[in-house]
């Protein structure tokens, strides 16, 4: 790397070049993903168990004193249920309560009150078989059939980056969604592009690992992908969604031909600048007469492309808005509320949640997802 502070930072970084390029282990976020890393197979950590190596976090593995998270591989994960992070074990915090083997073979947690969170599991388990869960259990989790989803992935992304992004919405949702990412056809430029200093090290492979970045519609001034050398380009511009009003007939034949090739779907799901393009792709068909492709669609921190503003006509489609309420830094609020009113609003769900430039996947905006995403079930 260098000196200086990297522009972007490491997930920056890792988004354009997966296999790592300069950085090795995996860099903890503070949000559902909880580790990123690149496609390096070399691990660096390990279980806090047996020693192996490991490096996947889970938030269900953590300290019982100081509830830090701790490593803990797939195997000692299902022999035990509590532990002690190595400073917790170094200073034998908790020790009247946590009891740690000489061999490090076993945690186990000796106190009262774990005979009782058990009895409590137990019984919650029994109260399974009332009627009412048992009628949810047949609406949802014995159904047979899965809502097929299409995803529009957002400005500067792709498809393997955005099922990345989605990874704990879909797990959430696996029971009654099934969803199929594709790439926009526009390619951008990459954030970094190559100096002298990068060849005279050695490094010209790094442009190959570099990830690809696709839109859906571009700015008329957009640059050229033939660049010769690496530099930092300028930084992010918050309004700059409306200057993208270029490239949808190409975008609109890539969706057809997705539908063609994959579908046929029953809703679509599009964030951000990829919201916008499923608007416009819903208000072309209207205009052509033709039958929609999709029941239902589901647009998260999306905006009203310049294009539709000033047509007065409703998209008859049942729709579901998902937003930021004043605190998503690249689509304002506004934005995204004049693209939920291009829908019927006696059709349509309107979620303002108190996140960013995300979907949320917490309580209670998830459940209010599935509940929309139940009536097409």
């Amino acid at each position: 790397m260098c000196s200086r502070q990297l522009f972007g930072g490491i997930l920056r970084y890792l988004e354009h070049f997966p296999h790592g390029g300069y950085f090795k282990g995996k860099n903890f976020v503070f949000d559902h993903r909880i580790s990123i890393g690149s496609d390096d197979v070399d691990v660096l950590g390990t279980c806090l168990i047996c020693g192996s190596p490991f490096d996947d976090y889970s938030s269900r593995c953590r300290c019982a004193n100081c509830r830090m998270l701790v490593l803990v591989c797939y195997s000692c994960q299902g022999k035990h249920e509590k532990y002690a992070c190595e400073l917790c074990q170094k200073y034998e915090v908790g020790k009247n309560k946590i009891h740690v083997l000489q061999n490090n073979s076993s945690i186990l947690d000796v106190s009262p009150n774990s005979l009782a969170s058990v009895q409590v599991e137990s019984e919650t388990m029994n109260n399974i078989t009332n009627p009412s869960c048992e009628l949810f259990r047949r609406n949802v989790l014995d159904h047979t059939g899965k809502l097929r989803i299409l995803c529009l992935h957002g400005f500067r992304q792709n498809a393997s980056n955005f099922k990345g992004r989605t990874s704990a919405l879909a797990k959430k949702l696996r029971d009654i969604v099934e969803l199929t990412f594709i790439d926009a056809p526009h390619r951008l430029p990459s954030t970094y592009r190559p100096t002298d200093s990068c060849f005279e090290q050695g490094s010209p492979s790094l442009m190959a690992e570099c990830k690809r970045r696709f839109a859906w519609l571009i700015s008329p001034t957009s640059v050229s992908l033939d660049e010769q050398r690496w530099e930092i380009k300028q930084q992010f511009d918050p309004l700059q969604f409306q200057m993208q009003t270029e490239g949808y007939e190409e975008s609109y034949l890539c969706l057809q031909n997705a539908i063609q090739r994959m579908g046929p779907f029953d809703g679509i799901l599009g964030f951000s600048q990829g919201a916008a393009m499923a608007a416009l792709f819903f208000e072309h068909q209207r205009r052509n007469g033709c039958s929609s492709d999709f029941r239902f669609a589901v647009l998260c921190s999306g905006f009203a492309p310049s294009t539709m503003k000033s047509d007065k006509s409703c998209i008859e489609c049942p729709s579901l808005h998902v937003f930021g309420r004043g605190k998503d830094r690249q689509i304002n609020t506004e934005a995204s509320r004049e693209l939920a009113e291009l829908f019927d609003s006696n059709i349509s769900v309107t979620i303002e949640h108190d996140m960013g430039h995300i979907i949320p996947t917490r309580p209670p905006y998830i459940s209010q997802i599935r509940s929309f995403l139940m009536a097409f079930l």
